[in-house]
């Protein structure tokens, strides 16, 4: 019997951990096949590849983000060749059963919930010809009505086979999200979210996992992320893996988690402080809201003090970088409540915020009871709230508009410096800048049209233009050096017209040549000549002293040359400055 898995991801990049549970809990009775998609691949193209598998299984591993466009290759397989059994699992499918055998007829069964046990056990029944009622955690069709056998008991962890060590795997480790799971279940009850659904948290053997990513390090593994619902709710078990991971890491590797930051130890962040190499861990912190009443209502237990003290800690140690993320649209959070909750969170100045909207998910309890807020959402997946009692459909999507230049403008880290100075000092919050500068955005069109790095600093600049901004000058020149200390190279075309022009650059050219030592020592340590700085140095005048500003944030309005240096060797961009006021005049003749 041939037997596909398969299943369309967001991305290439991105691997379904599911589909190598599958594969390797049905070894060794059954050699399964893994084809992975992603959603943009044309419909014709899958359906082709998996008819010339010649399957007479195949198992779909269904998500929000994915069902829809999964719906039409079962359809054109099935018209093809009816006689191949289609089954489907996943999140996706795992609630409302009874709706999707009725909506998706050329469907022959579900896996209802975990799903290896179940797909093997049926695997065996189809090979054999005996009824699937025997099959626990199966949903089918029965006499023209939806049918669910008994359910199926939790698996014991430590019995499961790797799904690490497939040959097709090993070549595409290293360009590729590696996922991860130490454990499985959640043991907080958010309404939003299907990990609550499940109770109790089981873990896989730890040395067992420690064995499995050495393994996938040596194989080239270098983006590994764990998938647990909440890595560190076990401190000691949590402790261990990260005392492992740094003391084992090879170099290039970085691993990610979701951690719930208010019970994050003190001790545990401490160590991570001291022992940690820098970038090797990233963490990723569900805040969701800042507003206690919304979270009571969606039975979220969340000490905002303490995940303070755990951001705060993290960030200033400066080894982890962290992914904080926000969900628009949760119960009686309003407009002006989503507003103090996006601040209360930016205020950190972390790496990343991530700004969703909620989801009423299949099988979730804000779902099950979505008529006592009047949520309206979409029919189908991802189910995206469209409105409720208190946040308009027009008010989600002036907050699309700062997601978008959320993104495009803080979490893509193109102009920090400046972003900050905008936020601290020209607009009343983070924010009424993302907004303000969203709404502008939409009013040019600009959401509907690709974005080179130049086109967005002007965007910047045209909205500042507009708003009529106080000590445009200032937020020029910060740009400026916002745009050249992020170049690998010496650009060729900045996305202002200098103010310099070629004669004067020279002349400068030639005093920096004979004076190094008035910029500085590093400065002469480079031991540039004319050549060296015509090829490898831009300058631009600045009506104040970046050094002073970049130090602590004082403004001092004096004229001064920022003189960025591109190194060739490194790929990395160094600002040097020199007040105006050092240059003697004479010499620059």
């Amino acid at each position: 019997m041939n037997v596909v898995v398969s299943t369309l991801n967001a991305k290439y990049i991105h691997t379904c951990l599911a589909l190598r549970y599958l594969k390797s809990y049905c070894a060794p009775e059954y050699d399964v096949q893994m084809a992975e998609y992603t959603i943009k691949d044309p419909v014709m193209n899958i359906v082709s590849d998996l008819y010339s598998r010649n399957p007479d299984v195949i198992g779909f591993s269904c998500y929000i983000w994915n069902i829809e466009e999964t719906i039409p290759i079962i359809e054109m397989l099935k018209k093809i060749n009816p006689d191949i059994k289609i089954v489907l699992g996943g999140p996706e499918v795992s609630y409302d059963v009874p709706q999707w055998l009725e909506r998706l007829e050329h469907v022959d069964y579900i896996v209802v919930g975990e799903g290896e046990a179940t797909f093997k056990d049926l695997l065996q029944a189809l090979e054999k010809g005996e009824d699937p009622e025997s099959v626990a955690g199966l949903a089918y069709m029965k006499d023209g009505k939806p049918h669910r056998s008994a359910p199926r008991p939790k698996l014991d962890l430590k019995t499961v086979p790797t799904p690490f060590r497939f040959e097709e795997d090993l070549s595409q480790l290293s360009k590729r999200v590696t996922y991860v799971e130490t454990s499985r279940g959640c043991p907080y009850s958010c309404a939003f979210c299907l990990s609550s659904i499940e109770v109790g948290v089981r873990y896989f053997d730890i040395e067992m996992m420690k064995e499995e990513i050495r393994f996938l390090m040596a194989n080239g593994a270098r983006t590994i992320k764990f998938v647990d619902r909440t890595f560190n709710i076990r401190r000691e078990y949590a402790l261990e893996m990260f005392e492992f991971l740094i003391q084992e890491h090879l170099p290039g590797t970085v691993f990610q988690f979701e951690i719930t930051a208010d019970i994050m130890r003190p001790e545990v962040i401490d160590y991570l402080n001291e022992n940690a190499p820098v970038g090797l861990f990233r963490f990723e912190i569900g805040v969701q809201s800042t507003n206690d009443a919304t979270n009571e209502l969606v039975e979220r237990r969340q000490n905002f003090e303490k995940l303070t003290r755990t951001v705060t800690t993290v960030r200033d140690g400066g080894k982890i970088v962290q992914h904080l993320d926000l969900i628009a649209g949760l119960p009686e959070e309003n407009y002006d409540s989503f507003r103090r909750t996006f601040n209360d969170v930016f205020a950190f100045r972390i790496e990343e915020v991530q700004l969703g909207f909620l989801k009423m998910l299949r099988g979730t309890g804000l779902r099950l009871r979505a008529e006592q807020h009047d949520y309206i959402y979409m029919d189908q997946a991802p189910y995206e709230i469209l409105g409720n009692n208190v946040l308009s459909f027009g008010e989600i999507i002036k907050i699309k508009r700062v997601e978008d230049v959320l993104e495009k403008f803080w979490n893509d880290h193109r102009m920090d410096t400046t972003v900050s100075y905008l936020i601290d000092e020209v607009f009343p919050s983070a924010f009424d800048f993302f907004q303000q500068f969203g709404d502008f955005w939409e009013t040019r069109g600009w959401s509907r049209i690709g974005h080179q790095l130049e086109d967005l600093f002007k965007r910047l600049h045209d909205f500042l233009v507009h708003e009529q901004v106080e000590g445009l000058p200032m937020i020029e020149g910060l740009m400026k050096y916002d745009y050249f200390i992020r170049q690998k190279h010496k650009p060729r075309k900045p996305w202002w017209d200098f103010t310099m022009d070629k004669q004067t650059q020279t002349t400068y050219f030639r005093y920096l040549v004979s004076s190094p030592e008035k910029v500085s020592s590093e400065f002469v340590e480079l031991g540039l000549n004319e050549k060296d700085l015509h090829k490898h140095v831009m300058i631009e005048k600045l009506p104040f002293d970046l050094e002073a500003f970049l130090e602590n944030g004082t403004i001092k309005k004096n004229d001064t040359l920022l003189i960025m240096y591109f190194d060739p060797k490194s790929q990395e961009a160094t600002a040097f400055t020199l007040p105006d006021q050092k240059i003697a005049t004479n010499e620059m003749v």
